[in-house]
């Protein structure tokens, strides 16, 4: 599924529905907003509608550009990142899994760079996740 599960436009999600809906998995949306924050404290967190074939998203900002996306799904979440020439050359050179890299390698490249998403299953891939927050932050 490559969509939110929050698909009406006039209905900006609310803790309560994402919480719902997350069900045990809030906790890691929670854990990944809160390493956001702690690297980067100006962080701007809005919810996104970019049309009615996604549905809505959720995404923490710098000044310029989302530092990650955040798509919620039926008791299930995925991460979204996008990276430039530079960030994707250092993620090569990370401790990220070679399924990131390898999903990397093989995305479509656009103007604004490479774009991953990343199914949050469990804890264990917080582990990639925090090591490309810190990658995103650092380009």
């Amino acid at each position: 599924m490559d969509h939110s599960i929050f698909m009406d436009k006039a209905s900006t999600p609310t803790d309560g529905e994402l919480k719902h809906v997350l069900g045990d998995k809030y906790e890691l949306w929670m854990e990944i907003r809160e390493r956001v924050f702690l690297k980067y404290p100006d962080g701007k967190e809005e919810w996104n509608f970019p049309g009615k074939k996604y549905g809505w998203s959720f995404r923490i900002k710098d000044k310029k550009r989302a530092i990650i996306y955040l798509l919620p799904m039926r008791e299930e979440f995925m991460a979204a990142f996008v990276f430039g020439g530079k960030a994707f050359e250092a993620i090569k050179e990370s401790e990220v899994s070679p399924q990131v890299v390898s999903d990397l390698e093989s995305a479509r490249v656009y103007a604004e760079g490479r774009g991953i998403r990343i199914p949050v299953p469990d804890r264990a891939a917080l582990k990639d996740i925090f090591t490309l927050i810190d990658i995103k932050l650092a380009f």
